[in-house]
C-alpha cells in the first residue's frame, strides 16, 4: 500500500471522529470571514459616521483568532493522542518519524484547508444576513448587499494558515518526543484515576466552596454602599476575581468529588449501574480536567455576563432616554424653543410645552447623606440644581425640600435620611431646609444636573429668595428648561426632522429623546453584536472540546460497557447512567458559569440600564439551550459506543 493510499484509508476510517471537528472549524472560519468581510463592506463604511464599526470589528476579529487557535490546537492534541497507537504501529513496521509526520500533516491539510474553503464559502453566503442583523440592531440605515471581499479572503487564508503551522509544530514535537512504547500508553495515561479520597483533597474541596461563596458575598456588597473608596473597590474586585477563579479550580479539583463521595457514603457504597456510570466517572475524571473546566467556566461566565450587560443596556435604551430627558425635545434658549414650536405649528403637529426655571447653587448635604461616597461623586462637588414647586405640581412649605431625578446608581451609592437638614448656600446667606424625600422621576433634562446629585424642589418663596442672591460663579449660562412633547406618537418622526432643520449655533443646548435613544442603540447594538458573536464562537468551541473529551472517555470505557453487557445489563440501563453522567459533565460547568455570571451582573447591572431580569434570563436561556445540544450529541455518541461494545 502506497503512502497516498494509506492517507486515503486513514481519512476514511477517522472521518466519523472528525465530523464535529470539521463542523466547528468550518463554523469558526465562516464567522471569522464574515467578520473580516464586514470591515471591508461598503455598507459599513457608509455607517462610520454613526458607529465605529471597522475598528470594533477588527478588535473582535483578533479575539476570535485567539479563540479559534486555542480550540484547533486543543482539538488536534486530542485526536493525535487518540491515534498514538496507530503512530506506534507505523513505527514498528519500519516507517520513519518523518514519513509518519508527513502522513499526519497531509491528512490534516486535506481536512483543514477543505474545511477552510467550505467555511469561507459559508461565511460569504451569510455575510449579507450578518450585515443586515448588524444594521437592524444598531438602527443604521444602509443598503446591505452580498459582497465578496478579496482582502477578507486573503486575510482569512493567512490567519488560518498560521494556525495550521502551529498545529504542524505541535504534531512534529509530539512525534519526535514519544518512543514506540510510550505511544501505546499515551491514550490511557491522560486521565488520572484515584481510588480513595484523601484528607488533603477533602480540605481542598471545602476551601474551593468557601472561596467561591466568599467571592459571591463580596460581589453582593460591591456597590451596596459599604465600599466608599476607589482603593477599596479595586481591592474588592481583585479579591472577587482571585477567589472565584481559584475557588472554581478547587471546586472541580476536590469539591465535586467531595460531594459525590458524600452521596456514595449515604448509600453505604451500594450503587446501581446508573450511579456507577455517572457518579464514579465524574469523581475520577473531573479532577484531572479541573484546569480545562475552570477555564471553560470562567470564560463562559464572562461571555454570559458581558452579553447580558450589553443587552440590558440595549433593552433599556428607551427608558434610559426617557429618564434622562422627560420631554420628547429639550431646549435651553427661548428663541430656539419659539422657532421650533412655530415650525411644529406650521406643520400641523400638536404639542405640549413645559417651561421650568432652573438655578444652580451650592448645597451642604452632610446631614442628609448618611455617608459620602467618592466612587459616585467627588467630596468637593456640592453644586445642585433647584426648581420651583409650582412648576412641577408639588406643594411644599417654606422650610421643606424634595429631591427628584434619583437614578439607580444614585440610590445604590447614596443613602439619604428623611427629616434631616439640607443647607442651600447663596452668595450672602445659608438657607436650612428639611429634606422630606426623593423620587426617580425627572422634571428637567439631566443636562442641568452638572454634579452627581439629584435636583432639589423648593417652595416658590424660597426659590425667589435664592434667585435674588445667586453666585455668578455657580449659575450656568442658561436658567430655563423648555420641554416640548408631541401629542400624537405617529408625528414624532416628522417632528424630529423639523428639530434637525433648526439652525443651531455652537453655544445652543438642545436634545432629542429619539436621537438620544438612537445613538445609544447604535453604540450598544454594535457591542452586543460583537459580544454575541464572540460568545457564540466560544460556546461552539468549548462545547466541542467537552464533546471531544467525552468521545475520548467513551473509547477508554468501552471495555467496561462490554463487561456490563455480558453481565446482562441492557443498552437502556447503560444509556440512563450515561444521560446522568452527561447531565453532570455538561451541566456542572454550565450551572457554575451561570451562577458566576449572575453574581457578576447583579453587582453592577444598574450602571447599564433599567431592567435586569428579562434581558438576563433571555441570554441565559439561549446560552443554556445551545450548550445542551452538545450534551445531547454526546449521549448519542455513547449510544453508538455501547451498541458496538457487545
Amino acid at each position: 500500500m502506497s503512502i497516498n493510499q494509506l492517507i486515503f484509508q486513514n481519512l476514511k476510517a477517522n472521518i466519523k471522529h472528525y465530523y464535529l471537528y470539521v463542523f466547528a472549524l468550518m463554523f469558526s472560519v465562516a464567522l471569522y470571514f464574515a467578520f473580516v468581510t464586514l470591515q471591508f463592506d461598503p455598507a459599513l463604511d457608509a455607517a462610520k459616521g454613526t458607529i465605529k464599526g471597522a475598528a470594533a470589528l477588527k478588535s473582535a476579529s483578533i479575539l476570535l483568532i485567539a479563540i479559534v487557535a486555542i480550540f484547533n490546537l486543543y482539538a488536534n492534541n486530542i485526536f493525535v493522542k487518540r491515534r498514538s497507537k496507530e503512530i506506534g504501529l507505523l513505527q514498528l513496521i519500519g516507517m520513519t518519524k518523518g514519513k509518519i509526520f508527513r502522513i499526519l500533516s497531509t491528512e490534516n491539510f486535506i481536512l483543514y484547508f477543505g474545511s477552510l474553503v467550505v467555511g469561507a464559502f459559508i461565511g460569504f453566503s451569510v455575510s449579507k444576513l450578518i450585515l443586515m442583523i448588524l444594521l437592524q440592531i444598531t438602527g443604521v440605515e444602509a443598503n446591505a448587499t452580498l459582497h465578496f471581499s478579496v482582502q477578507a479572503f486573503i486575510q482569512t487564508i493567512v490567519v488560518f494558515s498560521a494556525v495550521y503551522v502551529l498545529i504542524l509544530l505541535v504534531n512534529y514535537f509530539f512525534i519526535q518526543r514519544q518512543t514506540i512504547l510510550s505511544l501505546f500508553h499515551v491514550a490511557t495515561s491522560t486521565e488520572a484515576k484515584v481510588k480513595q479520597m484523601s484528607n488533603k483533597e477533602a480540605i481542598l474541596g471545602f476551601v474551593g466552596l468557601f472561596l467561591v461563596l466568599l467571592g459571591y458575598y463580596v460581589s453582593s456588597k460591591l456597590f451596596s454602599g459599604s465600599i466608599t473608596t476607589a482603593q477599596g473597590l479595586l481591592s474588592s474586585m481583585l479579591l472577587i476575581l482571585a477567589s472565584v477563579i481559584i475557588g472554581t479550580y478547587l471546586f472541580y479539583k476536590g469539591s465535586v468529588r467531595l460531594i459525590m463521595n458524600g452521596i456514595r457514603k449515604r448509600k453505604n457504597g451500594y450503587l446501581n449501574v446508573q450511579e456507577v456510570l455517572s457518579l464514579a466517572s465524574i469523581m475520577y475524571r473531573m479532577k484531572s480536567n479541573a484546569l480545562l473546566l475552570m477555564v471553560i467556566t470562567t470564560v463562559s461566565a464572562l461571555a454570559i455576563g458581558l452579553l447580558s450587560l450589553s443587552y440590558i443596556t440595549y433593552y433599556s435604551v428607551e427608558k434610559t432616554a426617557e429618564r434622562n430627558l422627560p420631554a420628547h425635545f429639550s431646549v435651553t434658549e427661548r428663541h430656539y424653543a419659539e422657532s421650533f414650536t412655530k415650525a411644529l405649528d406650521a406643520g400641523g403637529i400638536k404639542h405640549r410645552d413645559t417651561t421650568i426655571e432652573v438655578i444652580q447653587i451650592k448645597a451642604d448635604l452632610s446631614q442628609v447623606m448618611e455617608s459620602s461616597n467618592e466612587l459616585y461623586m467627588s467630596p468637593d462637588i456640592n453644586r445642585m440644581a433647584v426648581i420651583n414647586d409650582t412648576a412641577v405640581g408639588i406643594d411644599l412649605t417654606a422650610d421643606q425640600t424634595f429631591f427628584t431625578g434619583a437614578n439607580d446608581e444614585m440610590q445604590k451609592f447614596l443613602q439619604f435620611k428623611n427629616n434631616s437638614q439640607a443647607k442651600l448656600i447663596t452668595l450672602n446667606a445659608t438657607i436650612p431646609l428639611t429634606y422630606i424625600g426623593i423620587e426617580e422621576r425627572s422634571y428637567i433634562s439631566r443636562r442641568f444636573s452638572f454634579s452627581s446629585l439629584p435636583v432639589a424642589v423648593v417652595d416658590d418663596s424660597v426659590f425667589q429668595r435664592l434667585k435674588q442672591d445667586l453666585d455668578p460663579q455657580i449659575q450656568g449660562i442658561s436658567s430655563l428648561y423648555f420641554g416640548i412633547d408631541i401629542v400624537d406618537e405617529k408625528e414624532r418622526e416628522k417632528a424630529n426632522q423639523l428639530f434637525h432643520e433648526i439652525k443651531w449655533d455652537d453655544q445652543a443646548s438642545y436634545d432629542s429623546r429619539q436621537d438620544m435613544a438612537s445613538e445609544s442603540k447604535n453604540r450598544m447594538g454594535l457591542i452586543m453584536f460583537i459580544v454575541g458573536f464572540l460568545g457564540l464562537t466560544f460556546l461552539i468551541t468549548s462545547g466541542c472540546i467537552l464533546y471531544f473529551k467525552q468521545m475520548d472517555e467513551s473509547e477508554d470505557e468501552k471495555s467496561s460497557y462490554t463487561i456490563l453487557r455480558k453481565l446482562g445489563f441492557t443498552q437502556s440501563d447503560l444509556i440512563k447512567g450515561i444521560q446522568v453522567k452527561q447531565l453532570f459533565n455538561f451541566g456542572i460547568p454550565l450551572i457554575v458559569g451561570l451562577v458566576h455570571s449572575y453574581f457578576a451582573i447583579q453587582s453592577g447591572w444598574f450602571f447599564f440600564g433599567t431592567e435586569l431580569w428579562t434581558p438576563m434570563m433571555i441570554v441565559m436561556g439561549l446560552y443554556t439551550a445551545l450548550y445542551s445540544v452538545f450534551g445531547v450529541l454526546s449521549v448519542q455518541h455513547y449510544r453508538k459506543v455501547i451498541k458496538r461494545a457487545l
